[in-house]
């Protein structure tokens, strides 16, 4: 059976500077998804780190254009496309976002990107517009594309059923509308974003910024009977024991499996 696994390239919020801003790439056999790519060249240095070369990268989901999700795709795009030029990559490039995403990333490249690199797109760089509830495949996985309904900015996340079974959740950086609470009902993989702790609210203020904290993440998964819930997109204060305390409080709430990953840990799934 293929093994499919999460290998996190970042686990910070927007403003982290001790590790990397949250994305990741999720792989089942010979095939991957580059799920944001953080908010500069450093995706680079993290998929160098992680042993995941460039020409491995064919599938790349935008959630949304915060500023820490999406200028590392412009950068994802551009050594892609050069390697292409040098004959040390093979295209195309598969970009899938909503309407805003694709025309946002495809600005920021048209502005700030050499001709030998834009003259590429629509060809070697191919832009998928996606609706709420539409499908896209890579490889043996499927993934179906849904609108987080965010209170901020346009994001959707994303739903699959892994090549074992298993079904998996990425609700992208913010709460889970509860609108969509139903779709979480006994999945086994939840990724959810926890900025923080609760004991931490007055210092940090994650509900002033739309986002959530271990223990509200800990709530959610329990009501919904998940298996197994994995947070990210944190502060990176204390990050040396990160995983115990934001572990500890989401456990007072969820009696399933948790991961608070640090960067370049690799997750089987």
């Amino acid at each position: 059976m293929t093994k499919a696994s999460i290998t996190m390239l970042g686990t910070g919020n927007a403003g982290a500077t001790r590790c990397y801003n949250t994305c990741f790439f999720l792989e089942a056999g010979a095939d991957g998804l580059l799920v944001d790519a953080g908010g500069g060249n450093g995706i680079l240095k993290q998929l160098n780190a992680a042993g995941i070369p460039l020409k491995r990268i064919h599938h790349l989901f935008l959630t949304h254009t915060h500023t820490d999700h999406v200028l590392g795709c412009v950068w994802v795009i551009r050594m892609a496309m050069q390697k292409l030029n040098s004959g040390k990559y093979e295209g195309p490039l598969h970009i899938y976002s909503h309407a805003k995403g694709i025309r946002t990333l495809r600005q920021i490249c048209e502005l700030t990107l050499p001709v030998k690199v834009t003259r590429h797109f629509d060809s070697m760089v191919v832009f998928h517009e996606l609706q709420s509830g539409e499908t896209f495949s890579v490889g043996k996985l499927t993934f179906e594309a849904f609108d987080i309904l965010s209170n901020k900015e346009l994001q959707f996340g994303f739903r699959t059923i892994l090549p074992n079974g298993c079904s998996l959740i990425c609700l992208g950086d913010e709460p889970c509308s509860p609108e969509l609470r139903p779709m979480l009902k006994n999945v086994d993989w939840l990724l959810s974003e926890a900025f923080c702790l609760y004991a931490d609210r007055e210092r940090f203020k994650p509900y002033e910024k739309f986002h959530s904290t271990a223990a509200d993440a800990g709530r959610m998964a329990e009501e919904a009977g998940v298996k197994h819930l994995l947070l990210y997109h944190t502060v990176d204060a204390d990050i040396e024991t990160r995983a115990e305390r934001f572990i500890a409080e989401a456990a007072a709430y969820f009696h399933g499996h948790i991961c608070v990953p640090d960067d370049l840990q690799t997750i089987m799934l």
